[in-house]
């Protein structure tokens, strides 16, 4: 394993998409796939495997990225509209204790968050999405220990193999009610439900905070078109109240990467859009329960943590 892990330090080079058009409906999660013998999965090797895979996905993904001739895209649009300003006094977010490990020393600009990769170790998807993560903190200059990634599905495998890379690989699941701290995130979200976006919002409801908050994940115009508006309103309001204080730029469509980036977007906050709107806005905290919401598409805090490692 010392050897793959040091294979898997090796530099990653990034480069931002171009636009695409947003796809009709986001498809399922490919842990389920994998488990469920769907095409694509394959069964799940040893740790230096699957490291020589995701660097092989990395190489591939590079080279596409390259040819869409994108060095500045939607990404570096989002990073450069977020609100650097020292955070107020008074709480970014949602009352609550903020888990210690989010509190990190250095000079990094930047933190990222990573939830609902899968599982990379059997399904190419999740694999390329993993590797699109590493280029992506190549590109923002994030270290690695400044990465925390979570899956509830996460094999031991998987953890090591993360371990491995160099990324924090969280022990709880947080169902996405992180706060940023007051300081610039990118969240990365491949085709995560969409709970976990409105719980996101949630623990980050004010203006100085949704305003350092860069999002890679499912189109919020997707999400506003394939759901009722009842729904929208009733199950996810922080999506709906924000529909009209963000920007989104669409990641490019391609063929090869069709399943691995369809119905993703760039969102960002910009402080000029969320300070006109309405005051009331920013008056509801309630936090989101779901009791009786059906259909919901995340793996809740109730369930089963897998061990940590020893």
């Amino acid at each position: 394993m010392a050897a793959a892990a040091a294979a898997a330090r090796e530099s990653w080079q990034a480069a931002s998409p171009r636009r695409r058009r947003s796809a009709a409906r986001r498809p399922k999660r490919r842990g389920a796939a994998a488990a469920a013998g769907t095409p694509g999965a394959e069964p799940e090797v040893e740790g230096g495997a699957v490291l020589r895979r995701i660097q092989e996905a990395n190489s591939c993904l590079q080279k596409h990225l390259e040819q869409l001739r994108a060095p500045e895209g939607p990404l570096s649009e989002a990073l450069g509209h977020l609100h650097l300003d020292t955070p107020p006094v008074e709480a970014d977010a949602a009352p609550g204790p903020v888990p210690e490990e989010t509190l990190v020393p250095g000079t990094c600009c930047f933190k990222c968050v990573c939830y609902g990769v899968g599982n990379f170790a059997s399904c190419a998807t999740a694999r390329s999405q993993l590797a699109f993560l590493l280029l992506l903190l190549e590109r923002c200059q994030v270290p690695r220990s400044h990465c925390w990634v979570y899956d509830p599905l996460f094999s031991q495998l998987e953890i090591a193999v993360l371990s491995a890379l160099g990324v924090v690989v969280l022990r709880e699941n947080e169902e996405g009610k992180r706060s940023v701290c007051g300081e610039p995130t990118v969240f990365y979200m491949p085709h995560c439900g969409t709970a976990l976006y409105n719980n996101l919002l949630w623990r980050n409801w004010s203006v100085d905070a949704l305003s350092k908050v860069v999002i890679i994940g499912n189109s919020f115009r997707g999400l506003k078109e394939r759901l009722l508006t009842r729904i929208l309103h009733k199950h996810y309001p922080y999506v709906a109240k924000i529909l009209t204080g963000l920007e989104e730029v669409v990641f490019p469509q391609t063929p090869r990467y069709m399943d691995v980036f369809n119905d993703t977007s760039v969102h960002w906050f910009p402080v000029q859009k969320l300070t006109q709107l309405p005051t009331d806005t920013w008056a509801f905290r309630e936090e989101p329960d779901y009791q009786d919401c059906e259909d919901l598409e995340i793996i809740r805090k109730t369930t089963e943590e897998p061990p940590a490692l020893t």
